[in-house]
C-alpha cells in the first residue's frame, strides 16, 4: 500500500481497537502516546473488553473507552446493534491493533476513510484501506510500528498506568497495615493459567529465601487472583517469614499501587510484569514458552530463560510434556540476575 498521504492527515477523531489481554491493552498505550502526540487536537478513542478497563482508567489521552462486555452481547443482533454504534462515530481513523471479528466488525460499519492495520491475510483485506508489516521485537514497539504509516515511530515510550492520589493513599495505608516502611520488600507474581508460561511455585519461594541471604531485611509481597490464594499462600509458606499474602485479593489498580512501592517485581510473563514497566519498578520474569518480545530493552528489566532448541515455541501446551524450559530453569541459574535487578531497585528507592 502507498501511504505518503497519510502523513497529512489531520484527523478529529480516532478509534483504537485492543480488545484484549489486560497485559496487551497496556502495551498499546506508547501507541495512543504517540497518536496523542502526533494530532493533539484529536479525540482518541479506545475499544477493548470489559475486563481490561482497569489499565486505561484514568488516562488523560483517551477520550472515550468503548467497552465489550462479553456476556452481555450474546445475542448477535445486540451485539451487531452495539458495533454500530460505535462505528457511527464520525471517525477519520480506525487502528485495528488486533482483526479479531469483534474489532472487523467496527471497522466494516464505520465510514472510517483510513483504516489502518498491520498486513492481513488476503480474505480480511477488503475490510481495511491501509496497512504495513508490523516489525519484529518488543510488543509495544510493535504496535507502534503499525503507525508508521502516519509519520508515527516508536523512540521507546514505556507502557502507562495512571494512578491518583486517592489510589496512592491506598498504598501508603497498605505499606503501614504490613509494617513496610523504609523496608525493601518484592512483588512476586507466581501464577498464571497457562502451564508453559507458569515457573514451579517452589522455585519462586526459593529464589526469595536466596536473595533474603543477601539483604536479610528484604520482604515479599505475593500477588494473586482469583481462586489463587492456595497457591499464593502456598509460596509465603516456603519463602518464611518474609513472604506476605494480603488478607484480601488486590483489585489491579491496588496492586499497582504496590508495585509501584516495590524494589523489583519477580513472576512469570503475565500482566504484572507489564505493570512494573510502566511504574518504573525494575522485574525480572520467567519466559518459559514465550519469546523476549515481551520484554521491554532496559537492563532494569530481564526475562531469563533457558536455551533449549524448542523455546520459544509460544505454546500454551508442552509437546513433549516436560516443560524443560520452566523446570530447567533452576533458581541458581536466576539469582546473579535476579540479585543485579534487585539492588538496582533498591538504590532507586534509596534503600541501599
Amino acid at each position: 500500500m502507498k501511504h505518503k498521504s497519510l502523513k497529512t492527515l489531520s484527523p478529529k477523531r480516532i478509534l483504537v481497537c485492543q480488545l484484549r489481554q489486560i497485559g496487551d491493552v497496556l502495551l498499546s498505550t506508547p501507541a495512543i502516546r504517540l497518536l496523542q502526540e502526533q494530532y493533539p487536537d484529536a479525540e482518541i478513542h479506545l475499544l477493548t473488553e470489559k475486563k481490561c478497563l482497569p489499565v486505561v482508567e484514568n488516562n488523560p489521552r483517551i477520550h472515550k473507552v468503548w467497552s465489550i462486555d462479553k456476556p452481555a452481547l450474546k445475542n448477535p443482533l445486540k451485539a451487531l446493534a452495539y458495533y454500530a454504534k460505535i462505528a457511527r462515530n464520525n471517525y477519520d481513523i480506525i487502528i485495528d491493533f488486533q482483526q479479531l471479528p469483534r474489532c472487523k466488525w467496527v471497522v466494516r460499519l464505520s465510514n472510517a476513510p483510513i483504516k489502518l492495520t498491520f498486513t492481513p491475510p488476503w480474505y480480511n483485506k477488503l475490510t481495511y484501506t491501509h496497512w504495513v508489516d508490523m516489525k519484529s521485537g518488543y510488543a509495544a514497539m510493535c504496535k507502534a510500528s503499525v503507525l508508521e504509516p502516519l509519520g508515527i515511530k516508536w523512540k521507546g515510550e514505556k507502557p502507562e498506568l495512571w494512578l491518583t492520589d486517592a489510589e496512592r493513599e491506598y498504598g501508603d495505608a497498605f505499606i503501614n497495615e504490613y509494617e513496610l516502611n523504609e523496608t525493601p520488600f518484592i512483588t512476586i507474581d507466581p501464577s498464571h493459567r497457562r502451564e508453559t508460561r507458569r515457573w514451579p511455585s517452589s522455585y519462586f519461594a526459593e529464589l526469595f529465601n536466596s536473595l533474603k541471604e543477601q539483604h536479610p531485611a528484604l520482604r515479599a509481597i505475593i500477588l494473586y487472583g482469583p481462586g489463587e490464594k492456595e497457591l499464593a499462600e502456598r509460596v509465603a509458606e516456603l519463602s518464611g517469614d518474609g513472604a506476605i499474602v494480603p488478607r484480601a485479593m488486590l483489585t489491579l489498580r491496588e496492586m499497582a499501587v504496590v508495585q509501584e512501592r516495590a524494589v523489583m517485581h519477580l513472576g512469570n510473563c503475565s500482566a504484572p510484569r507489564h505493570f512494573a514497566v510502566a511504574l518504573d519498578t525494575p522485574s525480572i520474569s520467567m519466559h518459559g514458552s514465550t519469546g523476549r518480545g515481551w520484554r521491554y530493552p532496559s537492563d532494569e528489566h530481564f526475562g531469563s530463560k533457558r536455551k533449549i532448541p524448542c523455546a520459544p515455541c509460544n505454546s500454551n501446551n508442552c509437546k513433549l510434556g516436560t516443560r524443560e524450559c520452566l523446570v530447567d530453569m533452576l533458581p541458581e541459574h536466576v539469582f546473579p540476575d535476579a540479585l543485579r535487578i534487585l539492588e538496582t531497585g533498591m538504590k532507586k528507592r534509596n534503600l541501599l
